[in-house]
């Protein structure tokens, strides 16, 4: 037999095992489903089969189809050909008797239902149901070729973004047990951690800018207002993140050598971008399809994932009444649209990021770049450090792990990187403080000026990958050019606002970025000063600093940039203090990170910064979340980074300001070191060829 047809006992052997899960939804349906009947259980498993077969034989042509026709086509095919795949197994299958189109609906989704329990009631909660045949034909490739690694072959790069995640968080993560796969590969001395400091604005925007195309510049918040332009800027929108990406990106971000950029706000200049905010807004009829084939088209996978949001709805339900039973403070009210968002988040959404991220890492992409929101969004609404985040944390562990399993059956060797974007920090909101928002505040010292204004203290962060996913998928459908007709940004779910689309300017504008608050009087050309201020509206800064929540304002002034606080004055420039400094609570990184901040082109008239609580550390978000981040304080500037233990940082870039601590300074640097450790193990292309002596390493992307 030729050496590329021999099927070993172990591949056989594999391949039932796969079969069983299946085959056992499939007649336990049998039996709660009045209009589906089946012998004898050997006719399950051929059901199970003879799907598989088809699974196979069919969606190579699937993926082509998709390929040229778009996401939609995908989403459209993959929906419909499922039915039709599991229609025509309980056909070809003798002893088996289904009636009607509903029928073959109904096993569909009860035998998801029946396959997810069972993972669950035997321990094996996670994604790699998603891509065991993928591991499973990796696997066998291996055998037969004799050898378990193409050391010939330039290692690839894994970097998984875990959105929110604080460095002190990790730790206790690591060092409890509760993140098995981070603990093991840090106890084993394959991987190191280190913190790095976010710094203001804290936000995903922000550092993913950073991160990925090396500057931030401009971005002075997670939304902004640009009085040039008139418009309110908000980074999560499709358009305004083509309008961020366009401004920073000089064609050799992060992934431009043929990386591979998945659920980001940004691209990272990469030629493959699948959910990604900037290209929503401008994608062709020719959208990704076909990488989306996996996820919409394999038998139970997708109807396995809305059967588990429907539960993770429920479970979110069940938790929120439990803070309230039990008195947790502090909590916000977990209703709404939040609900159905971790939903989508923690199930659909993670679901689908393993599947593109695999059948990338199955192909042998150089670099891939992934963002996985599930515990942010969590933790902006449950708590930083409450059981369901770390829930959500186990979670996004078992990816790791399931990931790690691709790696091990990929074509060519993968080291994996794990870093978080910013940290999150704790508190009461402004609103539960005072009873009143920033924006009612602002215009009571302002003695309530007339005319329109604008107030964007919503939670709009946790909907831009559904917005992205919906955008890839909308905008490759014929004739839908989407971006720009169902809301001036392209946003199709979640908050939207249009009034930056107005003639008229506001008289106010006023933005929430967790515990930052941005304030601008956009009929004022240019920056308003504290001097103008004490003309126009006196009682403004001596009222905000007064209010409870408040530590600061941050405003321009003929000194150059001053910090007020209820008790004393900082000048930045001058680091001269009068009185009380307004920032010896926000530790010894606080003035440089504003002094940058408050010379930004996009900077408010006024940036508002809530207080520090002294015995808890906790902060007060201008938006109703209660975990946050944006500003200083808490956990939300110590993010962290876990890389391979062969992978130094350079000394160079490491930032020693601060005695007794040493760490990246900023995502534009994160960026530096991520850039030359690509570089370094061939990843990227370089200047030089300097490669790591890493062939003895033994990390945990490769088996051991």
């Amino acid at each position: 037999m030729p050496q590329g047809l021999n099927i070993s006992s172990r591949d056989l052997r594999d391949a039932l095992i796969g079969l069983v899960p299946n085959a056992a939804a499939l007649l336990v349906s049998s039996w709660i489903l009045a209009d589906l009947e089946i012998d004898h259980w050997w006719w399950a498993f051929a059901v199970a089969a003879v799907t598989a077969a088809f699974d196979a034989l069919v969606r190579p042509a699937l993926r082509l189809v998709a390929g040229l026709a778009g996401a939609f086509t995908a989403l459209a095919l993959g929906l419909s050909a499922q039915l039709v795949l599991i229609m025509t197994a309980l056909l070809v299958v003798p002893g088996v008797v289904f009636t009607g189109i509903d029928a073959v609906a109904q096993t569909l989704l009860l035998a998801a239902l029946l396959a997810a329990c069972t993972r669950w009631l035997v321990g094996v909660n996670d994604s790699s149901y998603l891509v065991a045949d993928l591991i499973r034909r990796g696997e066998s490739r291996r055998r037969r070729a004799g050898r378990q690694h193409r050391y010939d072959d330039p290692a690839g790069v894994v970097i998984v973004q875990i959105d929110g995640l604080p460095y002190p968080l990790l730790q206790n993560g690591i060092v409890s047990g509760v993140l098995p796969t981070l603990s093991r590969w840090v106890r084993s001395g394959s991987h190191e951690m280190m913190p790095w400091w976010a710094r203001v604005p804290s936000t995903t925007p922000a550092s993913q800018a950073a991160l990925l195309h090396g500057s931030n510049d401009g971005i002075p918040a997670f939304r902004w207002y640009e009085k040039e332009s008139g418009r309110l800027i908000v980074a999560n929108r499709p358009a305004d993140a083509a309008l961020i990406e366009a401004r920073l990106s000089d064609g050799r971000g992060l992934l431009a050598d043929g990386g591979v950029s998945v659920s980001n706000m940004f691209s990272g200049d990469a030629p493959t971008a699948l959910m990604v905010m900037s290209r929503a807004a401008r994608r062709g009829d020719l959208g990704p399809g076909s990488a989306y084939i996996r996820f919409f088209f394999s038998p139970f996978v997708l109807a396995r994932a809305l059967v588990l949001t429907v539960a993770e709805i429920v479970k979110e339900l069940y938790q929120g009444r439990q803070q309230r039973v039990r008195g947790i403070e502090p909590r916000i009210r977990r209703r709404g649209s939040y609900v159905a968002l971790r939903g989508l988040t923690n199930v659909v959404l993670r679901d689908l990021n393993v599947a593109l991220v695999a059948e990338h890492m199955m192909a042998g992409a150089p670099s891939i770049f992934v963002d996985f929101v599930d515990y942010d969004e969590i933790a902006h609404h449950a708590g930083v450090s409450r059981s369901e985040a770390m829930d959500a944390l186990t979670g996004l562990d078992l990816v790791l792990h399931t990931l790690e399993r691709v790696a091990a059956a990929a074509p060519r060797d993968y080291r994996f990187v794990v870093l978080s974007d910013h940290g999150q920090s704790q508190g009461s909101t402004f609103r539960q403080l005072t009873g009143r928002t920033l924006e009612a505040a602002v215009r009571s010292y302002c003695g309530a000026p007339q005319g329109r204004s604008v107030e964007e203290t919503g939670d709009v962060e946790g909907w831009g990958p559904v917005n992205a996913l919906l955008g890839d998928v909308l905008a490759s459908r014929p004739k839908a050019r989407w971006a720009g007709r169902r809301s001036p940004a392209g946003v199709l779910v979640g908050p939207q606002r249009s009034e930056d689309e107005e003639e008229e300017r506001p008289e106010l504008v006023v933005v929430g970025s967790g515990n930052l608050g941005l304030v601008w009087f956009p009929r004022r050309p240019g920056r308003v000063t504290v001097e103008t201020f004490t003309e126009i509206h006196p009682g403004l800064i001596p009222g905000l600093v007064t209010e409870p929540g408040v530590g600061f304002v941050l405003a321009d002034s003929v000194r150059g940039p001053l910090v007020i606080g209820p008790k004393g004055v900082r000048l930045l420039l001058e680091n001269d203090v009068e009185g009380e400094d307004p920032l010896a609570p926000f530790g010894p990184r606080a003035v440089k990170d504003l002094l940058r901040v408050a010379t930004m082109k996009n900077c408010p008239d006024l940036y508002v910064h809530s207080s520090i609580h002294p015995r808890t550390g906790e902060v007060h978000a201008f938006e109703e979340l209660v975990g946050s981040h944006g500003g200083l304080g808490g956990w939300q500037n110590q993010a962290a980074l876990v890389h391979p233990a062969g992978w130094f940082v350079d000394e160079d870039l490491l930032d020693r300001s601060v005695e007794g601590e040493e760490l990246l300074y900023g995502a534009d640097v994160v960026h530096q070191q991520l850039v030359r450790w690509l570089e370094r193990c061939g990843a990227r292309r370089a200047p030089s060829q300097e490669v790591f002596p890493d062939a003895d390493i033994q990390d945990q992307s490769k088996p051991a």
